[in-house]
Parts: C-alpha cells; sequence; structure tokens
C-alpha cells in the first residue's frame, strides 16, 4: 500500500469512528472514551499526514511513531468498548479489525524506518 492509501485508510477509519461514538450510552465511562477514541483516531491519521509530509527522515520517523501510538491506543478503546459491552458487538468487529490491521501496518513502517536511519 502506498503513503497516499494509507493516509485515506486512516482519515477514513477516524470518520468511522465518529458514528460510533455518537451511539455511545450516556454514561460517565462513555464520555471519557469517546473523548479519547476521537482524539486517538484523528490524530493518528494528521500524524501519518504530517509523516508524509516531513522535511527528514528523521521527522518522518517521529511522525510516523506518534501516528502508531495513536493509532494502537484506539485500538485498545475500541477493546475497552467492546468489553464492557457499551455497545452490540457487530457494531465494533470492523472497526477493531481495521484498527488492528493499520497498527500492524504502521508498526511494520516504523520498523523499517528505524532500521534504515540506523544503518
Amino acid at each position: 500500500m502506498n503513503s497516499e492509501g494509507l493516509q485515506k485508510r486512516l482519515k477514513e477509519f477516524a470518520y468511522r469512528i465518529v458514528p460510533l461514538c455518537e451511539a455511545l450510552p450516556p454514561k460517565k465511562v462513555s464520555k471519557v472514551i469517546e473523548d479519547q477514541l476521537m482524539r486517538s483516531a484523528f490524530s493518528a491519521a494528521a500524524n501519518y499526514r504530517a509523516a508524509c509530509k516531513a522535511q527528514s527522515k528523521k521527522a518522518f520517523s517521529s511522525k510516523l511513531s506518534i501516528a502508531f501510538e495513536e493509532i494502537d491506543e484506539s485500538l485498545f478503546w475500541l477493546e475497552a468498548i467492546s468489553d464492557l459491552k457499551l455497545v452490540k458487538e457487530h457494531n465494533l468487529l470492523l472497526l477493531i479489525r481495521e484498527a488492528d490491521e493499520l497498527t500492524r501496518i504502521l508498526a511494520a513502517s516504523r520498523k523499517t524506518t528505524q532500521s534504515k536511519l540506523k544503518s
């Protein structure tokens, strides 16, 4: 997958988080999760976009690492929603799968980038 495709995929993931957050029940824990999930999902997309526009390999690596951490955090919050049974499981399955795939893609990219910086 090229960088433009991954940018689009991360952005679409963030947009798909919005209706999920709006469907959370009106509980105190839901508000905490909603805020954190929205921030992390959009931050992952924004930081990967910034990585693609970075002016150095070091800057690229830094922004890529942040994008990885944010998408992994998004996965955590989706798992929390599932574990706490805040919405029906079928509403989460595709988002959890996508977050997991994006986490793996960014982890592999980060590993490759870091090994190139060391050599």
